[in-house]
């Protein structure tokens, strides 16, 4: 692959059970900027769904990861993926759900605690670093005492289903301004909203 080739993956859980669950806006994030490129998936033996394309024409290259695996098994097929395309980790955008962010608002950063993320974590692990760049989309903490794992776990409220086609549309905006300005610009933009 080139020096221009990024790789992202997009967390979440297999299958249509999960599909609408707040653990899964990763997922949705990466099928919007699949939308964007035109760009179609394929099954990768990595287990893997993969699809690859220009952010814009003549633009950086991207490699979108969708690991069809559990999220706390992520790194396995995304350490393999960038192996495969012979990209660094300093290349790896993972996007993802946190809690500890307000609903419809989007942070940026490279490196740092996982905080409690499984994903993050096990990604992390397979890949002895820390120091790869995250797309932190917010889905808020839950209501009252209800337990966060049984939040993630949920779909999207009714209100939140409203406002979630413009929080994707952000933190693909988000994927691509990494990957075009650099994280230090993108910062400034989506962090100043």
């Amino acid at each position: 692959m080139s020096a221009d080739t990024w790789l992202v993956a997009g967390l979440g859980n297999p299958g249509p059970g999960y599909a609408r669950h707040r653990h899964n806006v990763g997922a949705m994030v990466l099928d919007e900027l699949a939308a964007r490129i035109g760009a179609g998936y394929t099954t990768h033996r990595a287990r893997a769904s993969v699809a690859t394309g220009r952010i814009r024409p003549g633009g950086p290259r991207v490699v979108l990861v969708k690991p069809t695996v559990f999220m706390n098994t992520s790194g396995g097929p995304v350490a393999a993926l960038l192996q495969y395309y012979r990209i660094e980790p300093d290349r790896l955008i993972v996007v993802h759900d946190e809690l500890d962010i307000p609903f419809d608002d989007v942070r940026l950063k490279r490196g740092g605690s996982e905080g409690g993320h499984n994903g993050l974590k096990d990604i992390t692990r397979v890949l002895g670093t820390r120091d790869y760049l995250r797309v932190r989309v917010g889905i808020g903490r839950p209501p009252g005492r209800k337990d966060p794992a049984d939040h993630v776990l949920s779909d999207f409220t009714r209100a939140e289903q409203t406002d979630l086609p413009l929080l994707l549309d952000t933190a693909a905006d988000a994927v691509e301004a990494l990957v075009e300005e650099g994280l230090l610009a993108a910062q400034q933009r989506f962090h100043g909203r």
